[in-house]
């Protein structure tokens, strides 16, 4: 995984992973949750990925559009 910027300073988003079809988040609390094109949609999926190499956003997109849209949590 590789760690987020947080350039907003205030996400609860501290890692992440990409691959074709999903996303992995990692949050402080250390859960990590999947969202995939299936759980989430691919848009969601695609901003999601978007905003995580920007470093800034995505706990915030994550609460407001997809919060309950993952198909795994890993830990």
């Amino acid at each position: 995984m590789k760690p987020y910027k947080n350039s907003g300073g205030k996400s609860a988003v501290t890692m992440y992973e990409l691959a074709q079809d999903f996303i992995k988040v990692r949050f402080a609390n250390q859960s990590v949750y999947r969202y995939s094109n299936q759980s989430a949609g691919s848009a969601n999926v695609r901003q999601m990925k978007t905003l995580a190499v920007a470093g800034k956003g995505l706990g915030t997109f994550i609460e407001a559009n997809v919060k309950n849209l993952f198909d795994k949590k890993i830990r």
